[in-house]
């Protein structure tokens, strides 16, 4: 159904949503146990939930996404689940065969108050758990939070069950890459690995939900992060944690659990962001730029200065995810454009809304955690008029409605491929980043432009 009657005028809302900025939390937890080498994400709650939750990754990314539930009838709803995740975690290992289970709540088993932890131990000492496997678990009740802060959940969980110090140091860091797609994971491993640097990164979904078809079946594609590699992130040196939303819990976690210090930036997402990134890894591990990257960046100056007359001074509107919306502001900014409305709909502290205004002004309209949703981003598109809006493939409803362009970007795209494929991170992300906004921006200037003014050469 199309938007058209949404009003202007914005009321405040204390305990309503409408059309929300996100989607919940074990979304997130599944996608991000996927990016462990040979494992199966379980959903313990009813079928119903776990088929969401797949359906949702299955048709961003194209491919089937493998994911068992605990299948909770009236029994397991009254009493508890745990003989029914008892029974799963046997029939799993027995089937199916995966290294690790991880394991996300759903509403369901949190309002019951199941203890997944105890579950699991107990699991452990009835031997269902094959010597040499691990059953992990993260809490993600779909009433709090959002996908990110479920991916952020079980990010935290892989350290908690999985990450060891052994007192014996190894020469590596650890990457912990936040809520991106598998393209944008396997470009941050691809800047590392220009600059020489050893590191671990998890997790990591690249080569798993963008594998390639080969005309064969396989349960666990090669990708995603080895559970030793995990396992040696207690010992190394430094954590490098991308987005404040999704890596920071995870990244304390491993300062407290295994004395390893980490620093938060934000993700490497346009020229600054970016920079920041290689200029931390730098520094930490001694080494130079090599000159492959300094060329990649200076395409990255050469196409902002040629096309700045194109950038300049475009009001853009911007919905999704935190992290990303810190970077895209920056690199929006950064390109003379103005930033004009933000609209998350994961719970952030006044740290983002700060963060935000100190790149933009006060002059920008902010709407996050409950406030946020894609009502009132509608209302804020009315009322402020840009000339460009980024956010999912939700927004191609307000696109239409207002006759603005729109670039999709973060969670979920159900109707353009490219996103599993192509980064936006990195110095690659961002010229792809320019290339589709100006896309957009001259599509729409030759669809309006006048017989006399249809220009060959922009």
């Amino acid at each position: 159904m199309l938007l058209r009657h949404t009003p202007e005028e914005s009321a405040e809302r204390a305990a309503l949503t409408i059309n929300p900025a996100k989607t919940c939390q074990p979304v997130g937890a599944m996608y991000a146990a996927l990016g462990i080498h040979n494992c199966l994400p379980h959903s313990h709650g009813s079928q119903g939930c776990c088929a969401y939750h797949r359906s949702a990754l299955t048709r961003h990314y194209k491919d089937p996404i493998m994911a068992t539930t605990s299948s909770f009838t009236e029994g397991a709803s009254v009493f508890g689940g745990q003989a029914n995740l008892l029974e799963s975690i046997q029939n799993i290992f027995t089937i199916y065969d995966p290294e690790v289970i991880a394991v996300n709540t759903t509403c369901l088993s949190e309002v019951i108050g199941d203890d997944i932890g105890q579950i699991i131990n107990k699991a452990q000492a009835e031997g269902k758990i094959p010597a040499g496997k691990r059953v992990i678990h993260a809490n993600t009740p779909s009433f709090k939070g959002s996908h990110v802060t479920g991916f952020a959940n079980m990010t935290q969980a892989m350290v908690q069950y999985l990450a060891e110090h052994t007192g014996k140091p190894v020469r590596q860091f650890n990457i912990l890459p936040g809520y991106v797609e598998p393209s944008d994971m396997a470009e941050i491993k691809r800047l590392v690995t220009e600059l020489g640097i050893q590191a671990v990164m998890f997790p990591d979904t690249s080569e798993v939900v963008n594998a390639p078809l080969d005309g064969k079946f396989h349960m666990y594609p090669k990708g995603g992060t080895k559970v030793k590699a995990i396992r040696s992130a207690g010992d190394s040196s430094l954590t490098i944690a991308l987005g404040r939303t999704a890596s920071l819990g995870a990244a304390k976690l491993l300062d407290t659990k295994c004395k390893v210090p980490f620093e938060i930036l934000d993700l490497p997402i346009g020229l600054q962001a970016t920079d920041v990134l290689i200029d931390t890894l730098r520094k930490a591990a001694g080494v130079g730029v090599p000159e492959t990257l300094m060329a990649e960046r200076g395409r990255v100056v050469d196409l902002a200065t040629d096309m700045h007359q194109y950038f300049y001074r475009k009001r853009v509107a911007l919905a999704g995810d935190p992290d990303q919306l810190l970077s895209l502001t920056q690199f929006l900014t950064d390109l003379d454009m103005q930033v004009v409305l933000v609209v998350t709909g994961t719970p952030v502290g006044g740290k983002f809304e700060r963060r935000i205004k100190e790149l933009t002004g006060e002059g920008t309209v902010i709407k996050a955690g409950l406030g946020g949703d894609l009502f009132q981003f509608h209302q804020g598109v009315k009322r402020l008029r840009p000339d460009l809006l980024f956010g999912n493939t939700y927004l191609k409803y307000i696109a239409r409605d207002e006759d603005i362009p729109l670039i999709r970007v973060g969670f979920p795209i159900y109707d353009r491929v490219g996103h599993q494929y192509f980064p936006l991170v990195g110095y690659q992300g961002a010229l792809r980043l320019m290339e589709k906004i100006l896309a957009a921006l001259l599509d729409r200037q030759e669809r309006d432009a006048k017989e006399e003014c249809f220009e060959l050469v922009m």
